[in-house]
């Protein structure tokens, strides 16, 4: 469970004294101040909360929150953050990683983690490129993308982290980038989740992959860039000084999602869709929309809980030993054992 017992902090009572060893203008920067925004909202406890990370430049954010932490080894985070949550299901679990550490060297570690539905909120930070280590093209780098290890342009073609996450099985997915004031409210919703919740944040690294997202996240015309996703309302966009004048419809011939346009706000007679976060097979069209022409698919894309993998366990060790007594000696001295003893003639020391 998250947080079972909630209060009162700010701030302030969730940063460290550790300088932040990013970037000037690194988006990670904007990440971690909507956390540690977030977190009082949510009546969180920090002696209660442990922020788990692989390598990399995301990596970094168990030292700049004040709470328990673990700085791991590449890619196996998963691993740890599920051994931390089975050893003590109380505990409040974030793991942060990025696109390289969490989807090439840690990619069977994620699925894994996602498939089990061990109940934690997983934040993957998305910026196209491997920032710590200088630059070169990453899982989820695009095509053409020149970096030291791609010189001449990458031919590889990309990981959709949303795509990854809902075919290992993912019961929540979510997405937002570095500098959105939505991003919160996506943390808020995978925080209430119950199972592993997926997050892709789309980081800017303004060194080696500047403003790679600028054609959805730059503010100017972002109304018609990018599509915030509500349960139970409408899939609108468009410009909010003219009103939400496109949404996403059904192609019902093709089985496959349109933009139509709205008519004086009339998105029922548009045949706009009404987002159901449950809807499996929408959130995958959501997540495989192409950009340009259609909108960036933001927000929560996908909200189904099912029982988690912890919960499982702690029932399956409950039935396991009941009506049994804790005896270690008897334990160890259980099946083929012999006992050395020491005579006269040949003293055992």
């Amino acid at each position: 469970m998250n947080a079972p017992v909630k209060i009162e902090t700010t701030l302030k009572d969730w940063e460290t004294d550790q300088e932040v060893r990013w970037c000037p203008g690194c988006g990670d920067y904007a990440i971690l101040k909507a956390v540690q925004r977030t977190l009082p909202q949510l009546g969180c406890d920090p002696s209660n909360t442990v922020f788990i990370s692989g390598i990399g430049c995301s990596s970094r954010f168990p030292y700049y929150m004040e709470t328990y932490g673990f700085h791991t080894i590449h890619g196996r985070a998963p691993a740890v953050a599920t051994g931390v949550k089975l050893a003590n299901p109380d505990l409040d679990v974030w793991l942060v990683t990025g696109d390289g550490d969490g989807l090439s060297i840690g990619g069977n570690h994620m699925m894994h983690v996602l498939r089990r539905n061990v109940n934690m909120q997983i934040m993957l930070f998305n910026n196209e490129i491997y920032g710590l280590t200088k630059g070169q093209s990453s899982p989820t780098s695009r095509i053409g993308t020149k970096s030291p290890s791609t010189p001449i342009g990458s031919y590889d073609r990309p990981v959709n982290p949303c795509a990854f996450a809902l075919g290992a099985g993912a019961r929540f997915i979510g997405r937002g980038f570095d500098v959105s004031k939505n991003l919160p409210d996506v943390l808020k919703a995978s925080h209430a989740h119950q199972g592993a919740a997926f997050i892709e944040i789309f980081q800017n690294c303004i060194v080696y992959n500047k403003d790679v997202f600028e054609d959805f996240a730059a503010p100017k015309g972002a109304g018609d860039r990018q599509l915030w996703l509500e349960h139970g309302e409408p899939m609108l966009f468009g410009d909010p000084k003219v009103g939400m004048d496109k949404g996403i419809a059904l192609d019902r011939d093709a089985l496959a999602l349109k933009v139509v346009e709205v008519v004086d706000g009339d998105w029922e007679a548009a045949g706009v869709l009404v987002h159901d976060a449950t809807n499996r097979s929408v959130c995958h069209m959501l997540i495989e929309m192409p950009f340009g022409p259609f909108p960036m698919a933001l927000g929560v894309l996908y909200d189904d809980p099912r029982p988690t993998f912890e919960s499982a366990v702690v029932e399956e060790r409950a039935k396991s030993s009941a009506g049994k007594e804790a005896n270690l000696a008897k334990l160890l001295a259980k099946g083929q054992t012999w006992t050395v003893e020491a005579d006269e003639g040949h003293p055992t020391d």
